[in-house]
């Protein structure tokens, strides 16, 4: 036990509101030693004075802010424009109503664009020409705080961006003219090779028939580009969509799905792909049949249309690895990687197990010995005869193919069998099945859910942990849930002694926090091969002031919610912090480094762990009340089950009507107020003796607006005034 004093410093509440949100970034990217603007829209954007870029030689400042049109202001045009239409014609008058008619053209344009999506801020980019080609974090930041991230892509390739515009159409001399949005051109000429960067917007209403008829109200646009290819060339056309903005909470699936098509030059459609295997980005391949002019379509293939539907689309004679194999090789070796593809320079490559990031394609390390699987080993009469503990190189290289294992065991011995397949590439679907010498099933596995892998939607991968009942021969099946395969269904098959471990993700990967504030955050452990234990979280190497409460996650437990304080000076750039885990399994130390990710909701019911590059603290500035609240008490807080723990805070007088609540408690626990005191509550049925965790506390007060009647008292408000640092608590057997 311990005895501690917790410290709040109360911060008025609008200093924490109204933090940057980014949806999209368009382009999404850019070539190497070119600088162009870029257009940043979501929510909450007009005070934004910085970008970062994860990554060296890419630097971004801010150019402009584009405030929307209010619906007040709106009308007030259209009053004008009623006054203007009464006047005579002049040249002036002319050139104020088409002006006028362009700015209502864009409010009707964008009056259903959602909140989120409505800003825009436009950015100055330049990529330096040595700058690593591959994705960077794209960040804004405002007084008010730093954005999420999103994907920002350096290329090599010449860029080309749709353009849209507004015209003016001038019918009659006599009258003022009209003006319209032009979309981009159906057949905007591109050269290649090329990177095309755009965006499927929404396109004008449907006709009441349509719309009766039960197809969408509006529907988005198809975008489409021309350009000469030559007889016999391997084209390749990939797109980058989904994996730009992986998900949106809003739309169903949940994200931008992406349609390709190719056309010849009379209309004749040459591919056409909707998704690469199981990647939501579409890719062709196509041989050219003749010279000549072609041309690519995108579109969205429910017909949708959104102002984050950006894309990337590189076209040309690319070289596309298809697969590769093996996907992985020992720590201390070198290995020979087969590729497979389109366009390939070469088909062989030695991979270093020391840079496994430098392979072409997936390829992970493990200390295990390795083994290739051999044909035929497609029964139990055929099996192959395996030692453990062994990783197994293979493929289910023809439809209905399986592979089966054949090793000895003990009774009692633990064995773990995990596939590592979709998590590297392969388009298997894997199915393990266990059985003893005379062919009873003992385990069984299809698909295990794998929450560090957070742009997987189909965990498709197959683990059994299980223990064997006797000493004797025991049969390992592994084959394809669809009865699919082919040289690119590859797989590492790990089986042997469970490895208890873990892997750490925090969310959210951008904090903010006025000085001397504390603010929660959350670590997930994502545990491996039946690891349970407790794990000690702390900051690793963090600069003087920045303090962690509450760094425990609990045996059991998959996630924990702690805090953050900050120190009280203003930091003039957001500061990179480093969370690392600690715990003992099988008698020796293990430490994990927390990766930063964020939570991101699919279609309005699905969330994930997204990885991101950093773990960002922005401290703010602004008006603060040095004022402490204290809390002493002992920790962790003993709560008895059925019944309650008190523990006291020291308001300052200067604080009235303060509030306190508990922010996403275990189920069973509550707290009420009691004068100075605060009462935790346990509801014995639902909080069980040896539950542990943290409590995060909230608080508020109360503001007075002045009253714009003397006559009538003014409403009071709740100001949140902030968080308290993470209590620990563990629920007690009740003492008689």
């Amino acid at each position: 036990m311990k005895l501690g004093i917790c410290w709040l410093a109360v911060v008025p509440a609008v200093l924490a509101q109204n933090v940057p949100h980014l949806a999209y970034v368009l382009p999404a990217g850019g070539r190497q030693g070119t600088t162009f603007q870029v257009a940043a829209g979501g929510q909450f954007l007009p005070n934004v004075s910085k970008v970062y870029l994860s990554g060296s030689g890419v630097q971004a400042t801010v150019a402009d802010y584009a405030r929307p049109m209010t619906a007040m202001q709106a009308t007030e045009l259209r009053d004008r424009m009623q006054e203007l239409q009464k006047q005579p014609l002049t040249d002036a008058i002319r050139q104020e109503i088409v002006d006028t008619r362009v700015k209502l053209l864009l409010f009707n344009n964008r009056r259903f664009t959602s909140p989120v999506l409505a800003e825009t801020v436009t950015l100055q980019v330049t990529i330096a020409p040595g700058a690593a080609p591959g994705k960077r974090e794209l960040r804004v930041a405002s007084p008010q705080g730093l954005s999420n991230p999103l994907v920002f892509c350096v290329g090599q390739l010449p860029e080309f961006t749709e353009k849209e515009s507004i015209s003016v159409v001038q019918p009659n001399p006599a009258q003022p003219a009209q003006a319209q949005i032009s979309q981009p051109p159906t057949d905007m000429p591109i050269t290649l090779p090329a990177t095309v960067n755009g965006r499927i917007k929404p396109g004008p209403p449907r006709p009441a028939a349509q719309a009766r008829s039960g197809q969408p109200f509006t529907a988005g646009e198809a975008d489409r580009y021309r350009f000469q290819a030559h007889k016999g060339r391997d084209l390749v056309i990939a797109v980058t969509a989904r994996e730009l903005v992986p998900y949106l909470a809003d739309a169903v699936p949940g994200w931008f799905q992406a349609v390709l098509t190719l056309y010849d030059a009379d209309g004749n459609e040459l591919a056409y792909n909707d998704d690469y295997r199981f990647h939501p980005d579409p890719v062709l391949h196509c041989t050219v049949p003749r010279d000549g002019e072609y041309t690519v379509e995108i579109r969205d293939a429910l017909y949708r249309g959104r102002e984050d539907f950006v894309y990337r689309i590189a076209v040309g004679e690319l070289p596309f690895v298809t697969s590769s194999f093996p996907l992985g090789g020992r720590a201390g070796s070198r290995t020979t990687v087969h590729l497979t593809g389109w366009n390939l320079r070469a088909t062989r490559m030695t991979v270093d197990a020391k840079h496994p990031l430098a392979a072409p394609a997936p390829f992970i390390v493990d200390t295990l010995p390795e083994a290739f699987e051999k044909e035929p080993n497609n029964s139990p009469a055929t099996a192959q005869r395996v030692k453990l503990p062994l990783i197994v190189n293979g493929r289910i290289d023809r439809p209905g193919d399986w592979d089966v294992f054949r090793f000895q065991g003990r009774a009692g011995q633990a064995i773990a069998a995990e596939v590592y397949a979709r998590r590297l590439d392969s388009p298997l679907d894997s199915v393990l099945k266990l059985t003893d010498a005379k062919g009873r099933q003992l385990a069984f596995n299809d698909d295990t859910d794998d929450p560090g892998q957070g742009l997987e939607t189909h965990h498709a991968d197959s683990r059994i942990l299980t223990t064997l009942p006797a000493k004797g021969t025991y049969y390992l099946y592994l084959g394809d849930a669809q009865q699919k395969g082919g040289a690119e269904y590859a797989y590492r098959l790990r089986i042997g002694a469970p490895k208890p471990d873990f892997d750490l993700r925090v969310t959210p990967s951008s904090i903010n926090a006025n000085g001397g504030m504390t603010v929660p955050l959350t670590v997930h452990a994502l545990r491996k091969d039946g690891f349970s234990g407790d794990i000690a979280l702390a900051l690793k190497g963090a600069p003087k002031g920045f303090i962690l409460s509450g760094g425990q996650l609990p045996a059991g437990r998959d996630d924990v919610r702690l805090t953050l304080t900050v120190p009280p000076q203003l930091q003039p750039e957001p500061v990179s912090l480093t969370l690392e885990g600690r715990a003992t399994i099988q008698g020796r130390e293990v430490a994990r480094l927390a990766v930063p990710a964020e939570e991101m909701m699919q279609a309005f019911a699905y969330h994930h762990l997204v990885p991101t590059d950093d773990l960002w603290v922005s401290v703010r500035g602004g008006a603060m009340l040095r004022t402490p609240i204290q809390i002493t008490t002992q920790q962790p807080l003993e709560i008895p089950a059925g019944g309650t723990a008190r523990f006291q805070v020291h308001v300052p007088p200067s604080l009235t009507r303060v509030q306190f609540e508990l922010s996403e408690p275990p189920e069973g626990i509550g707290l009420r107020q009691d004068g100075t005191n605060l009462v935790l509550q346990c509801d014995a049925a639902k909080a069980k003796p040896g539950l542990k965790g943290n409590l995060i506390v909230t608080i508020s007060g109360e503001r007075v607006p002045q009253a714009a009647n003397a006559k009538q008292p003014p409403n009071r408000q709740r100001v949140a005034l902030g968080t308290l640092p993470a209590l620990p608590f563990e629920i007690v057997a009740r003492r008689n």
